[in-house]
């Protein structure tokens, strides 16, 4: 089968590779319809995260079983399903509480090893505590498979800002990023009954969306100009809830400073830059409290599911451009040039 495969810095190739099969009795293998680039692919791309050459890549999948292992009982050969962006056995403490990102038999897609989500088909470990089970007749519907694909990682990410920073109906919002992570993060914010949202973000393209996604005000300023404006839009308060979808230093210091005394910081943004951004002085003295880390898709997605079947949501709105699968390097361009904002995989 063909799949994409990272070999250093800018260098995303589409290769030739062994066809999964069914190792473990717990295994399945899927044929995939649609992955996608996530902007979290980026810093390997751009050789910030390490990878070693030839190392595959891709964590946000759906599509449909073809192969299960003798154990597996939630799942038959032809059945649609989504896979969250880290495999869980499902049965662990961690996974019954809810957090299966810390699940010790779970991994990530494209770590050494393993399949990565963006390529003609993957096999899945713990099929049973990891696969989500989708309406068989969604997989013809279209216009539909963005918004299902988006709650693989990216809207089930926005939503885990969202609920880490204690979004509340009626509360004040405030969103650090404006990447499709950050975008789904108004999106959910919305969804909990935010009764204001001030998106932060500069490009228009984007702003756009988080305006249709439910953001009330853009601030378009960064660093203490965005501190500043923020103050000013909220009476010099700050916001209730502040969710964090960057990850760099410089956004982790305008969360914690846009924040209302007594406020949330809900940070998901992968971390690049340290610790350096959080002032525990600052946040100690106006009792800001911060939460969230790694997003338990797996735990969300039966949550979130109904509200994109039925229209109530649409994710999918983030995807701007679709390749196919000789199309991925030239999507990674794109992403890193900042001409497209999320990449949608069509196989």
């Amino acid at each position: 089968m063909r799949a994409t495969v990272i070999h250093g810095p800018n260098d995303i190739r589409i290769e030739e590779v062994p066809d999964p099969v069914v190792r473990r009795p717990t295994d399945a293998v899927v044929r995939v319809v649609n992955a996608c680039i996530c902007g979290s692919d980026l810093w390997a791309y751009r050789g910030v995260a390490a990878r070693v050459p030839g190392q595959r890549i891709g964590h946000e999948f759906l599509g449909v079983v073809e192969a299960v292992g003798a154990e597996v009982t939630g799942f038959t050969p032809g059945d649609f399903v989504l896979a969250p962006f880290v495999w869980s056995d499902g049965t662990c403490e961690f996974c019954r509480e809810g957090l299966h990102t810390s699940c010790p038999e779970g991994g990530f897609w494209g770590q050494v090893g393993s399949d990565g989500g963006q390529g003609e088909a993957v096999r899945v470990p713990f099929a049973d505590g990891t696969l989500v089970r989708l309406p068989r007749e969604a997989a013809g519907e279209e216009k539909l498979l963005p918004g299902l694909l988006a709650l693989s990682d990216v809207m089930s990410t926005g939503h885990h800002a969202a609920v880490s920073a204690r979004v509340r109906p009626g509360a004040t919002v405030a969103v650090v990023g404006d990447g499709a992570v950050g975008l789904c993060g108004v999106l959910a914010a919305h969804r909990l009954g935010a009764g204001r949202i001030i998106a932060l973000g500069r490009h228009e393209r984007r702003t756009a969306i988080a305006r249709d996604f439910g953001a009330t005000d853009v601030v378009a300023e960064r660093g203490e100009a965005a501190v500043e404006a923020v103050r000013e839009l909220t009476g010099g308060l700050g916001a209730h809830a502040v969710l964090e979808a960057v990850g760099t230093e410089e956004s982790m210091r305008t969360a914690v400073s846009i924040a209302r005394d007594g406020g949330t910081v809900g940070y998901v943004g992968v971390p690049h830059g340290g610790s350096a951004g959080v002032d525990i002085s600052q946040m100690f003295d106006r009792n800001v409290s911060l939460a969230g880390g790694v997003a338990p898709a797996r735990a969300y997605i039966p949550e979130l599911l109904p509200d994109v079947l039925s229209g109530a949501i649409d994710p999918g709105a983030v995807f701007d451009r679709t390749v196919d699968l000789d199309g991925v390097p030239d999507g990674y361009r794109a992403m890193d040039e900042r001409s497209a904002l999320k990449v949608r995989i069509a196989f």
